[in-house]
């Protein structure tokens, strides 16, 4: 969970200005893990977007209850209680 964003931000501003990495440099570090993943058999081409659905409608599930939540809690302090 993340606490403080404004740490975690300057964070990624500070590694991104130290790596200075390359786009080439980028693209072999990406292909070569790709490579790897391909040879463990974690992905394949058939399999690549398996489950991205189900994915998304958890999302949109979980999207939907913290938008809720919200909802309930603005309207809970409008309700009497008896």
């Amino acid at each position: 969970m993340i606490r403080n964003k404004r740490k975690l931000d300057k964070f990624y501003r500070e590694l991104e200005a130290k790596e200075k990495l390359s786009y080439k440099a980028a693209l072999r570090i990406y292909e070569a893990l790709h490579k790897e993943a391909l040879s463990l058999g974690v992905i394949n081409s058939d399999n690549i977007l398996d489950g991205l659905e189900v994915d998304l409608r958890i999302a949109k599930a979980i999207n939907g209850l913290s938008r809720g939540r919200k909802a309930n809690k603005t309207n809970s302090s409008k309700v009497r209680r008896r």
